[in-house]
């Protein structure tokens, strides 16, 4: 089986990113203004660690914003090339997108909350490049978007992958105890967490480890 691709997110500074790619991610998230959640960077920082992140690294900038104006400003701002989109939006939203940024990487965030995910997601892979599956409740009173900390149902994200032929990563309660069982439940193309690796707030390096141990082993 190919390897397991790991997105880091929540990046604080370049020296969390840092430690990311030395521990083997392959992407860092950069979080920027949500109305609910962990993880969100000033643009300054999400802007210095772009600029920084060499290749292979990939920086995702995460966005609530839902105009593919607006999006096109913030991923030139931040100097990224691929987005996260954390919101259910239109998928008319992917191709206007593409065309005010020629080059643009979507990922479009599909929130699990129940089997109405699956016909959600068949319809995103049509034009987004990859799939992302959170436990987030965008219908919420205040959406929540993203960085729980909890696991959805992952048999529904097993019939995801199963569904669709774009690369789909798995997010939502991931840490060091439970990634084997999320690889071997779900099968993903990649895998995502933030909280599941942060102590007080910050990055922890044995963690870190300790997860990616995890899901080489897996």
């Amino acid at each position: 089986m190919a390897r397991t691709r790991v997105k880091i997110c929540c990046m604080a500074s370049v020296a969390e990113a840092q430690m990311a790619m030395a521990a083997g991610a392959d992407a860092v998230g950069l979080v920027s203004a949500m109305p609910s959640g962990p993880g969100v960077a000033d643009d300054a920082v999400i802007r210095e660690i772009s600029a920084w992140a060499p290749p292979p690294l990939d920086p995702w900038l995460l966005s609530a914003r839902e105009d593919a104006d607006s999006l096109a400003e913030q991923m030139r701002e931040a100097g990224v090339r691929t987005v996260q989109l954390v919101r259910h939006l239109d998928r008319g939203v992917h191709a206007d997108l593409r065309r005010r940024l020629p080059g643009a990487r979507i990922v479009q965030v599909v929130h699990v909350e129940d089997d109405g995910a699956i016909d959600l997601a068949r319809a995103y892979a049509e034009t987004a490049d990859a799939l992302l599956l959170d436990s987030g409740k965008p219908s919420a009173a205040v959406p929540l978007l993203g960085g729980l900390g909890q696991a959805h149902d992952w048999s529904i994200s097993r019939r995801i992958v199963e569904a669709v032929d774009r690369p789909v990563f798995l997010a939502g309660g991931l840490n060091p105890d439970n990634v084997a069982q999320a690889i071997a439940t779900v099968r993903p193309f990649g895998l995502d967490l933030c909280s599941g690796l942060r102590r007080n707030g910050a990055l922890d390096r044995g963690l870190l480890a300790a997860f990616m141990q995890a899901v080489a082993a897996a």
